[in-house]
């Protein structure tokens, strides 16, 4: 495949660095994006995906779709010879894996506030 059919893409994380840039073809989807961005993501950071489903993609303010390729998703202005386009990652962990460790924190916690109203 010829140089320039490749796209060159970043990805700014939420503290403001940057993971990239790296080239990928107009075919590799979204969720291909994802996985390489866990495998490539910075040790040294508090917040690290566990899985690529726990990664939300956006570009140009859109959350972007695990089956649209990279073609899809480009942004009519970034059609600029030699640009790198960035793209935002936020990351939110599998809510599923949480909630059944604060519930057993509540029923294990030995003191509970309670609060009552009377309107009289």
């Amino acid at each position: 495949m010829p140089e320039e059919d490749l796209i060159e893409l970043k990805f700014r994380l939420y503290d403001g660095s940057d993971v990239g840039p790296f080239q990928y073809s107009p075919t590799a989807t979204v969720a291909m994006l994802k996985e390489r961005l866990v495998s490539e993501w910075p040790k040294d950071k508090k917040v690290v995906p566990k899985a690529a489903s726990d990664i939300k993609l956006i570009n140009a303010g859109k959350i972007l779709e695990n089956g649209k390729t990279v073609a899809q998703c480009k942004a009519p202005f970034d059609d600029l010879p030699k640009s790198v386009i960035t793209m935002h990652v936020v990351v939110q962990p599998s809510p599923t894996k949480t909630k059944p460790e604060k519930k057993i924190e509540e029923e294990e916690s030995p003191q509970r506030s309670f609060c009552s109203c009377t309107i009289m």
